[in-house]
């Protein structure tokens, strides 16, 4: 009979306790399976979106604040800058994002190229309920937002024209064609947004120009969306000539916004990692445990097999197939299980995320439980060795 085909035998014979020795394994396999998976779903979802809206600056007034004190005495916060954006610093923004992308995708066209979209935000009421309405470049923003469906009606054509949100119409109950008045300046709704699950649910959005007009805001902005070409343009070096050229902005580059999500992304993953490293320790002792009694209740035939001619080295290899079986058994089920969980709390903790099977954590599951399996059986392995054939006799 083969060294494998007795070990085998001797697991078969010992299904529970083989079992039991797995289940540390198994938990340990299925935490970092669960955590590595879900972690990637994130990471995907969050590459997905930026994929999807392109890569963006975000430009907003230069606001700070400021701690306010008498004396000894702390008197909060102050907000020092302009609420407001000067409307004609758009040509700037342009110069900048469109040269660096030139330079860096060696483009020679003269064209426009980054998508510049303005917006100006004022908080108004119509027919009594308080919203937001905002003043946008028809144009540019519907370049940005390419996820925006209408509904119902049609985009911004004319001056007077406004697209409402899905919720403020069904909240004021307007259809397209109906009149609102925006602080005395009467527009009509041209057209209804489907749902966008986002704050633009709760918008009214009017050409930009018209707004202005309605409010006194004439040559300010409240904020610059920047979408440049590409995901590979260099949108962190466009962000830092704006910021360094432009005096009164603050210029953020969504990627960057992105990687801080990421980063806390990666910083949950490793602490959960390292529950998982403790709960592996937990699973090693188990097979450790097993292992030594294992050795206990086959001393009379570690014996009889010293006896028949066996060496220290056939013996040892008993335990460290034992140990790969009980590691292929834990990194197996420890991936089903780990996979099953990340399906089922992927979406929870990142809403909508899609998970995805990941095969290459198969065998990395399967490598990370041998090793702990085969490291805690060398020591129940080199005790084997040293039991002598009289002991064994003496346990008949």
């Amino acid at each position: 009979m083969k060294l494998y085909q007795l070990v085998f035998k001797d697991v078969l014979r010992r299904k529970k306790r083989v079992l039991y020795a797995a289940l540390g394994i198994v938990i340990a396999a299925m935490t970092v399976v669960g955590i590595l998976t879900i972690a990637n779903a994130g990471q995907q979802k969050i590459y997905a979106q930026l994929e999807k809206y392109g890569a963006n600056l975000n430009i907003l007034p230069a606001i700070s604040n400021v701690d306010a004190a008498l004396g000894n005495l702390n008197m909060g916060s102050l907000a020092v800058g302009d609420n407001y954006i000067q409307e004609s610093v758009l040509p700037q923004v342009r110069q900048i994002a469109d040269s660096m992308i030139r330079e860096t995708l060696d483009i020679k066209d003269p064209g426009n190229i980054a998508t510049i979209a303005p917006k100006l935000y004022v908080n108004t009421k119509v027919n009594g309920t308080s919203l937001l309405a905002v003043g946008i470049d028809p144009k540019e923003e519907r370049s940005i937002k390419t996820w925006w469906e209408i509904s119902k009606g049609k985009w911004l054509e004319k001056p007077d024209d406004a697209v409402i949100g899905s919720q403020v119409a069904q909240l004021l109950h307007l259809d397209v064609g109906d009149k609102i008045v925006l602080n005395n300046t009467e527009i009509t709704v041209a057209g209804i947004l489907d749902d966008t699950g986002s704050g633009d649910d709760y918008q009214v959005f009017v050409p930009l120009p018209t707004l202005q007009a309605a409010f006194g805001k004439e040559g300010v902005i409240s904020s610059i969306d920047v979408r440049a070409l590409c995901n590979g343009c260099p949108v962190e070096n466009i962000a830092a000539g704006i910021n360094n050229i432009i005096p009164g902005v603050r210029a953020l580059a969504v990627k960057q916004v992105a990687a801080t999500e990421m980063g806390m992304v990666d910083k949950m993953s490793k602490f959960m990692l390292a529950l998982a490293g403790i709960t592996l320790l937990i699973g090693a002792f188990g097979v450790v445990n097993t292992m030594m009694t294992s050795v206990h209740e086959r001393i009379k035939d570690i014996g009889i097999m010293r006896a028949v001619g066996a060496s220290r080295n056939q013996i040892i290899k008993v335990f460290i197939y034992e140990a790969v079986l009980i590691g292929i058994i834990g990194g197996l089920l420890g991936y089903m299980a780990g996979t099953l969980i990340a399906w089922g709390t992927a979406p929870l903790v990142f809403e909508g995320a899609a998970v995805t099977l990941e095969p290459w954590y198969l065998p990395l599951s399967l490598l990370m439980s041998i090793i702990v399996a085969i490291a805690s059986a060398a020591y129940p392995a080199y005790r084997a060795t040293t039991i002598k054939v009289s002991d064994s006799f003496r346990a008949l």
